[in-house]
């Protein structure tokens, strides 16, 4: 096929017959294809601009607002009709290294087609359309079971994003509970939580939109495909439990590290108050007695001022041991 300047742009473009292929379809040819009985047309497109947006719009129809926020991207999750067509966003999320990259994902979806339109990170849809193509059978329920697909497939992703951070909290955990708190350590808790939120985000919409999805829009879901997205609602829930579950343990463990902090800086007291005691003894003698006489502590006496300090180095070693033995030192 031959695509203009926008071929990077689109992804593939194929149209459906009985769930069957039936080939690839340039863009100007969409309109025409649209025309048979039983054929929708999938096309995925990857940071499409405003003119390839704009040939979109005309080939199906598409409302102005819906490829405004095409267009603009940095949407939230969200489900909004326009006549007898849905535009839906969706946030992805990948692990790279122990950085969480987000996506977004823009549908537009109606009666014979379905676009999706990729900004960001995000995983190809090829092997989603490898996947459909394979099933001729619930492919010919039309393009409300690719959006299922393609859903569940970004619900999937969130797992070993989850696992990753699930991952990095042992690593801090550890370090908490091995009495090695640090800035380090804490700073760590903190950029885990706001993964954690900027995650929660994006998943617990999702439910809300498999909802609508359920109880609206007949005319562009098919009865029969109404069950798939209570799956993914379920799934959904299941991530979300596991995330609430690792935001408490987070923020206990915040709490533990500040109180193993706060125990570390008390013995740190009880170090320099021990200290401090010891070094009170020969302060109070040797300013009761000054350093300015030939013979102390009495003035007769030659052998009081070894006397003096050898009961001032006693009575420091005495008060060291007992400050030992109280672990104080």
């Amino acid at each position: 096929m031959t695509y203009t300047i926008e071929n990077s742009m689109i992804m593939k473009c194929v149209a459906y017959q009985n769930g069957i292929s039936i080939g690839d379809v340039t863009i100007e040819d969409i309109s025409e294809v649209l025309k048979l009985e039983h054929t929708f047309v999938w096309l995925g497109l990857r940071e499409a601009n405003s003119e390839l947006l704009g040939q979109i719009q005309q080939e199906f129809g598409l409302h102005d607002l819906a490829i405004g926020d095409a267009c603009a991207a940095h949407q939230r999750p969200k489900i909004e009709e326009y006549g007898d067509s849905l535009f839906i966003v969706l946030h992805t999320a990948h692990l790279s290294g122990d950085k969480v990259e987000f996506g977004e994902t823009h549908f537009f979806l109606g009666p014979r087609f379905l676009v999706t339109v990729r900004h960001g990170y995000s995983s190809s849809h090829s092997k989603v359309r490898e996947h459909c193509e394979a099933m001729p059978k619930q492919l010919a329920k039309g393009p409300g079971f690719v959006l299922y697909s393609i859903m569940d497939f970004i619900v999937d992703n969130y797992v070993p994003v989850i696992d990753g951070l699930q991952a990095r909290f042992d690593v801090l955990e550890s370090a908490i509970f091995q009495y090695r708190p640090s800035r380090q350590t804490m700073e760590g808790l903190y950029e885990l939580k706001r993964d954690l939120m900027l995650l929660e985000g994006a998943i617990n919409p999702i439910t809300d939109i498999c909802n609508e999805l359920m109880r609206f829009h007949r005319g562009v879901i098919p009865k029969e495909v109404l069950v798939y997205f209570r799956d993914i609602a379920d799934h959904t829930k299941r991530i979300d439990r596991t995330i609430h579950g690792m935001r408490e343990m987070l923020v206990a463990a915040m709490q533990v590290h500040l109180t193993f902090e706060t125990v570390r800086q008390n013995e740190v007291v009880k170090r320099l108050a021990g200290w401090g005691a010891i070094l009170a003894i020969p302060t109070m003698v040797f300013s009761w007695y000054g350093m300015n006489f030939r013979h102390m502590p009495e003035l007769e006496w030659r052998y009081s001022y070894p006397a003096v300090v050898g009961g001032v180095a006693l009575a420091s070693m005495l008060l060291y041991w007992r400050l030992k033995r109280a672990g104080w030192l």
